[in-house]
């Protein structure tokens, strides 16, 4: 065989051993949610903002029942979960984080023009402020898969920093001790 139609050979011979291997690899994989116009599902006619997916559950921020609320809806079981006392209608929330095992909820929330980190406890069904004491803006809270600590920026000092505090609502002292 000349050396030109092995070359040729040798080509094909890779471009269809590749093509066999992009067939056979699996690309991402999506779940559908379609619309529910009721609301009562994930995907809703209206505004579905700041997801955040922790182990089998999502939260995001809704308007769909007037005002922006928390929602956590579980993958597995494909539905929306009850928060009693968690939302209300004078309050606007953003950028809800969830604890791994869905228990602690946290996000930013703005009452009168005041913003605040707020805990939620699904299984004792209590909201309460972390940063009620903090005369500062805050934003972006984030919560560990345990749900023990809980990082959030402030403008406490003038700029915006990361403050780190307790489930209990203590600050964590993070100072940096220059070597």
């Amino acid at each position: 065989m000349k050396p030109a139609v092995r070359s040729v050979l040798a080509v094909l011979i890779l471009a269809i051993a590749l093509s066999i291997l992009l067939i056979s690899c699996s690309g991402p994989q999506y779940l559908s949610f379609p619309l529910d116009p009721s609301g009562r599902s994930l995907n809703s006619p209206y505004a579905e903002l700041s997801p955040r997916s922790v182990s089998q559950y999502l939260v995001f921020v809704s308007d769909r029942a007037g005002s922006q609320d928390v929602y956590v809806y579980d993958l597995n079981e494909r539905k929306l979960l009850d928060l009693p006392e968690l939302n209300s209608l004078d309050m606007t929330v953003a950028a809800p984080d969830i604890s791994e095992d869905g228990r602690y909820i946290v996000f930013a929330g703005n009452r009168q023009g005041k913003s605040e980190i707020y805990l939620y406890d699904r299984q004792l069904y209590k909201l309460r402020s972390l940063t009620s004491n903090l005369s500062a803006e805050v934003r972006n809270p984030s919560i560990s898969a345990d749900g023990d600590t809980i990082a959030f920026e402030s403008n406490a000092q003038g700029q915006w920093d990361i403050f780190i505090y307790t489930r209990a609502g203590d600050p964590l002292d993070i100072s940096t001790n220059p070597r």
